[in-house]
């Protein structure tokens, strides 16, 4: 809650919003008495229609009744033109304070594409260093064991066939599920079912190789550029990658759809422990550089206790 209000202590359109308010509230101070100025000329300029006396009472001053008229008409444009004019006024001014300026809109511009640079840098980063990892952990030792368990068959393939068909079935064996980590290492890099059929075709495959059940929720009209549909797609996998592993969940929830404003939105839910955080080089660290180099946003949301969720928008043009 502290670390919320000081950020929005330090937000400069906060501080824009709370002047342009004070100075709303001080014309419109001056508003009320020239409204109730331009009603009361208006019925100035009646009064020889119904006053009884010999004066009328405009805007605290006695006029008399046959001058009434002139005073009360000049009374109301003048109060009205004081209305217009204030009220042009406070257009120019709240124009001036809230919206930024155009230097401001370009220093925006770059600090956003600074962001969105060092982002994809940063993405880049993560996913090579958990390529290497995947890599040197998973299929280099694997492939390290087939070499030598087809070197201890080629030894024994002349005095102990048996022995050496028993290697080589163990070598083919660990050759397999070598291939099959090489495809879940590419399919982490690319997954071309997204290229082939869209995010929601690719989202279902996903959900189907997830080791807890998934309720997939996808309003999709039509396709977005490739870098958006990716970032939600990796942000996702990611998600249920963590949840599988880390949360204890028993079920996680995805939702996704296209909106009018023309973002890519999703959100990740699961029923475990929560705790999650952003560590340097970990997933939610790659997820973040990836939305982020996307242009998008992200918001992970994990109380010790759970439940965990994770919200993702990206603009569809990326």
């Amino acid at each position: 809650m502290l670390h919320l209000f000081w950020h929005q202590a330090i937000d400069p359109a906060m501080w824009r919003a709370i002047a342009n308010a004070v100075i709303s509230t001080l014309i419109g101070l001056l508003v009320l008495p020239l409204a109730t100025a331009a009603l009361t000329g208006l019925a100035g300029a009646f009064a020889p229609l119904y006053a009884g006396g010999a004066t009328v009472r405009i805007v605290g001053l006695d006029i008399p009744v046959g001058w009434a008229t002139l005073s009360g008409i000049l009374v109301f444009l003048f109060a009205a033109a004081a209305v217009i004019g204030l009220a042009l006024l406070h257009g120019v001014l709240a124009r001036a304070i809230v919206v930024p300026s155009r230097e401001a809109e370009l220093a925006e511009d770059v600090r956003r594409s600074d962001a969105r640079r060092a982002g994809a840098v940063r993405a880049s980063e993560v996913e090579r260093t958990r390529i290497e990892r995947d890599l040197h952990d998973g299929v280099q030792p694997r492939l390290v064991s087939v070499g030598m368990t087809l070197g201890l068959a080629q030894q024994k393939i002349d005095d102990d066939p048996a022995a050496a068909r028993a290697l080589i079935e163990e070598a083919h064996t660990s050759t397999k599920a070598a291939i099959t980590e090489l495809r879940q290492l590419a399919r982490g890099i690319h997954a071309s079912v997204l290229d082939d059929r869209g995010l929601d075709a690719a989202l279902s495959a996903l959900a189907g190789r997830s080791h807890i059940p998934v309720a997939l929720d996808v309003r999709i009209d039509g396709r977005c550029s490739r870098e958006a549909e990716a970032a939600v797609y990796f942000a996702i996998a990611e998600s249920l990658t963590n949840a599988a592993k880390h949360s204890r969940a028993s079920e996680c929830r995805v939702v996704v759809r296209r909106r009018e404003d023309g973002t890519l939105w999703a959100r990740v839910e699961d029923n475990g422990i929560g705790g999650a955080r952003v560590l340097p080089g970990g997933g939610l660290d790659g997820i973040t550089n990836r939305v982020l180099a996307a242009s998008g946003q992200i918001r992970l949301d994990s109380p010790t206790g759970g439940p965990t969720a994770l919200e993702v928008t990206v603009p569809c043009a990326s």
